[in-house]
């Protein structure tokens, strides 16, 4: 059993203060940008960055499906962690000044399986999850031009 780790960054058109204040509207920015992937989304606490917690179902393929209890911490002043109470899952959103826009780069990391399952978890698991969110942070870019 391995850490498995799965990334995705982009820059988008709007300043950092304003793309961060999104990732951390749960209520209203992050229902938006979700991708087909998401399901059964709902608020559960709070709704704008720490101390919110929200569920979703995760389909990363049809047949691998999460479901998800994520508490929300702002460890740093463009940092925003969710960290998953059904799994080892945590994602880190950063956001940081790119010239006229923002870098938005987002990272999960979870505990793999062993064995043959983990190899081909280790092998696959992190490009798929890399599209999802390379389809949620175009969203973000999208939603924030609007």
């Amino acid at each position: 059993m391995g850490q498995v780790t799965a990334t995705a960054e982009k820059t988008v058109g709007a300043d950092a203060e304003k793309v961060f204040a999104a990732l951390g509207d749960y209520t209203g920015t992050r229902s938006k940008v979700l991708t087909g992937h998401f399901s059964e989304y709902e608020v559960r606490e709070g709704g704008q960055g720490e101390g919110t917690t929200v569920h979703w179902k995760l389909a990363a393929t049809s047949k691998r499906v999460r479901d998800c209890l994520v508490s929300v911490t702002v460890p740093g002043e463009n940092t925003l962690v969710e960290r998953d109470a059904n799994s080892s899952m945590v994602t880190t959103w950063t956001v940081s000044p790119a010239g006229a826009g923002a870098r938005v780069r987002v990272e999960t990391t979870w505990n793999g399986a062993g064995g043959v399952g983990g190899f081909f978890e280790r092998a696959f698991a992190p490009r798929g999850l890399q599209r999802i969110y390379d389809e949620q942070l175009a969203k973000l870019d999208a939603e924030l031009r609007a």
